[in-house]
């Protein structure tokens, strides 16, 4: 017995030590515009770069960075070795560090008529020329024309790249898009084997007296290699990289790219200004890249059947919950990208993605394509949605293949002209619960297993089947396939939810206000507890539905500095409504993964609290996602 005492106690000190020395040993590593890169890195003595600090930055290491503006693809050479051992890269409290994919540029030759043009030495440009590289991928399409991953900023603001010169002489206002006078500020290139010319129009402006900047990077921070994991990237302003589209088939890399690996906390950062993605949290090229588009004119043109080919790919090669995700994104700002605020294909598996403002989002409008939106994901297993603002974005949250143990909780959508939430062939199960739909179009469903609860919809909803394509759908909690069938319909639930229509007649079959879209689906569905208003109706299968169709509640929502305020009064009907608190046990299970509503721990849902946290109880509990509100009209803080 004193032996095997003495031993653990021998044990006990050898942990001891190793946790000690691990704390000694982690170092804050110092990076400041007044820096050398030959100096140590210690705050009197700083490095010049990011980059220099990532070489020396080892597990439970700190690199802090100083205010400036740091023009530089930061490539970490690893990662930490836990979640509580991790190598974290902030911007130093209280200062404002600018990591950017452009360079300044001057040397600007007047061509009259607000025309300038400036020659650029291909060897400005290193190994990588953006003016020599265009977006191309899978389900993107170019309208006709050739898109470059440059661009060209005239004091932070992005120009509109034109195909040909005449159009950067006389520009054409767009006026579908609602910047219609930037539109006009328009640039062109050409690029030779030595030099690329670039022609823009800054109207009354001279380039050689403002602040002229051109993407010159694909990157702002991304590890080339996988298996850095561990990583914390917080304060830091990003900006202005040469992102190239990020189709699911495709190696994903945006301003901020995780690439295949695990635990990152992407947190506290505005991201601006990316060609095509803010933040991936995607595949990596080793899977294929762009399979579709390298196989047209082959027997197999079938872009599903692709997807399917790499989704079989990435398992062979290790996606799991070990390996993959379990990433944090939260309280960043994101705004002015073209393709999307953030995006991943299957990467995003067991990631939080909270807090954060994402608007204006594809708002140039020159090309397209079927990545686009606020939020795109691919296979968001168990992934947590919570509490995003998302705004003018065309599209704002778009889930796609493989959403299944997810979760949509609290989050507020609105000016999104295409629809807020696109949910497409999934067969769940998958919650979204107490958010706010404040645009025409809010719902798109070509999906089954979902279930809606205590939500506030006011735009259209559209739902239909897809049986021509085959998706996959897996064991529970879990990256290992089940098995793979198409969309029948149906198999969705609604509790709870309040439906307000806008007195105008629906797009086309099965688009609704309300739920008579569900009136015919091939598996049940379970529609309990809803109230419908404004011309909003319930579906034929409701369960105590309250439908007033003449009263308009007057939902307003009203934006005043930082901060926004919902407006409603709601009929009288709201207040003598009784519904049920919301389950695991009443939820089921969905129907084709036979899969629980469940959280990711195997443990039951409750839905026991409202948008703003407020307790849900048995006594106090109505439809929406409010509850407790007093009567009359009602003023609600929304963020």
């Amino acid at each position: 017995m004193k032996k095997k005492l003495l031993t653990g106690n021998i044990c006990l000190v050898l942990v001891l030590l190793c946790s000690s020395n691990s704390l000694v040993s982690a170092k804050e590593h110092h990076v400041s515009k007044t820096g050398i890169d030959s100096n140590p890195g210690s705050v009197s003595e700083p490095f010049l770069t990011i980059s220099r600090a990532a070489m020396e930055a080892l597990p439970g290491d700190t690199v802090t960075v100083h205010t400036g503006t740091y023009r530089e693809w930061v490539n970490p050479l690893r990662g930490g070795d836990s979640d509580t051992n991790r190598i974290v890269y902030r911007a130093a409290p209280g200062e404002k560090v600018e990591i950017k994919g452009s360079e300044e540029i001057t040397g600007w030759v007047e061509q009259g008529n607000g025309i300038w043009k400036v020659i650029i030495p291909n060897s400005f440009f290193g190994d990588y020329n953006p003016y020599q590289d265009s977006i191309y991928g899978d389900w993107f399409y170019d309208q006709g024309r050739l898109h470059h991953t440059g661009e060209v900023f005239l004091n932070g603001k992005s120009l509109f790249e034109k195909e040909n010169l005449e159009l950067v002489y006389k520009p054409i206002p767009n006026t579908n898009i609602k910047d219609t006078l930037g539109s006009t500020f328009t640039w062109y290139c050409e690029s030779d084997e030595e030099n690329t010319t670039i022609w823009a129009n800054f109207h009354e402006y001279n380039p050689n007296q403002e602040q002229i900047e051109i993407s010159v990077r694909r990157t702002c921070f991304w590890p080339e290699e996988p298996g850095i994991n561990y990583l914390t990237i917080s304060g830091f302003h990003f900006s202005q990289a040469a992102t190239q589209w990020g189709a699911p088939t495709a190696e994903q890399v945006g301003m901020i790219s995780t690439h295949w690996n695990k635990g990152w906390i992407i947190e506290n950062n505005v991201i601006s200004d990316s060609k095509c993605s803010g933040i991936t949290l995607g595949k990596e090229r080793g899977s294929g890249h762009n399979l579709w588009s390298a196989d047209i004119g082959n027997v197999n043109n079938d872009g599903n059947i692709h997807y399917i080919e790499v989704v079989f790919t990435v398992l062979r090669m290790g996606w799991n919950k070990e390996h993959i995700g379990s990433h944090i994104v939260r309280n960043n700002t994101i705004f002015n990208c073209e393709q999307t605020g953030i995006c991943g294909s299957m990467g995003a598996a067991f990631s939080t993605i909270e807090n954060n403002h994402i608007y204006n989002i594809w708002t140039k409008r020159q090309f397209t394509g079927a990545e686009i939106g606020g939020i795109k994901l691919h296979a968001p297993v168990d992934a947590l949605i919570k509490s995003n603002r998302i705004h003018d974005t065309g599209r704002g949250l778009w889930l796609d293949w493989m959403t299944q143990g997810t979760r949509v909780t609290g989050n507020i959508f609105y000016n999104n002209d295409l629809e807020d939430l696109f949910i497409e062939v999934n067969h769940g199960p998958y919650l979204v619960d107490n958010n706010i739909f404040l645009s025409p179009y809010s719902l798109k469903i070509q999906s089954e297993g979902g279930a809606f609860v205590h939500n506030l919809i006011t735009g259209i909803v559209f739902t239909w089947p897809e049986p021509n394509r085959f998706t996959p759908y897996f064991l529970p909690h879990s990256t290992d396939i089940k098995a793979l069938t198409t969309i029948f319909g149906g198999d969705d639930r609604y509790y709870n939810n309040i439906f307000v229509g806008r007195r105008d007649n629906a797009y086309g079959p099965n688009h609704h206000y309300g739920l008579e879209g569900y009136n015919e689906t091939r598996l049940p569905v379970w529609i309990k507890g809803n109230l419908y208003y404004n011309e909003a109706r319930p579906s034929d299968k409701d369960s105590k539905a309250i439908s007033s169709s003449s009263y308009d509640p007057g939902i307003k929502l009203l934006e005043e500095g930082e901060h926004g305020y919902l407006q409603f009064t709601f009929h009288e009907s709201y207040y003598q409504h009784q519904v049920d608190i919301i389950t695991t046990e009443i939820l089921g299970e969905a129907k084709i993964p036979k899969a629980l509503f469940d959280l990711p721990d195997g443990s039951p849902v409750k839905i026991d609290s409202d948008y703003l946290g407020t307790p849900r109880t048995e006594a106090r509990n109505s439809a929406g996602p409010f509850s407790a509100l007093n009567k009359g009209k009602v003023v609600l803080g929304v963020w």
